[in-house]
């Protein structure tokens, strides 16, 4: 008869560490809260809005009137209306672009200034982005 034994996995506590960094990871979003985009893919193709909220983990962001979909929602009080409400559902971050000053879809550099902030330079025209928070 065989003689059985538990074998430990290699690394022990380390596994744990791995499994935390990989869901701690974050995705470089090159939009923010407040930003003005264009879609440039998908079924809203062409239309624009407000950045409402940006999901770094996922790499997603929910756009002010952009792939609108309906959820069946139940009233929680009293004062609450129960029924089909139309809500904006996230995309992907890739699939639009931040909008310059003269309304114009392009990509983003960085650049530092004297006094050590962050700029966005729009590449098209080389103007400055400001910051929407």
């Amino acid at each position: 008869m065989r003689v059985l034994k538990q074998r430990k996995t290699e690394g022990g506590k380390r596994l744990g560490a791995v499994r935390h960094a990989r869901n701690a990871e974050r995705y470089v979003i090159h939009v923010t809260k407040g930003d003005t985009v264009r879609v440039m893919r998908g079924n809203d193709k062409g239309k624009e809005g407000a950045v409402l909220k940006v999901f770094p983990k996922t790499g997603r962001v929910t756009v002010e009137g952009i792939n609108i979909v309906k959820r069946h929602r139940k009233a929680r009080r009293p004062e609450e209306q129960s029924g089909i409400i139309e809500m904006p559902a996230p995309i992907h971050a890739s699939n639009v672009m931040l909008l310059d000053s003269q309304g114009k879809p392009t990509r983003t550099r960085r650049r530092i200034d004297e006094d050590g902030t962050k700029e966005r330079l729009s590449v098209k025209s080389g103007d400055a982005i400001p910051r929407n928070r």
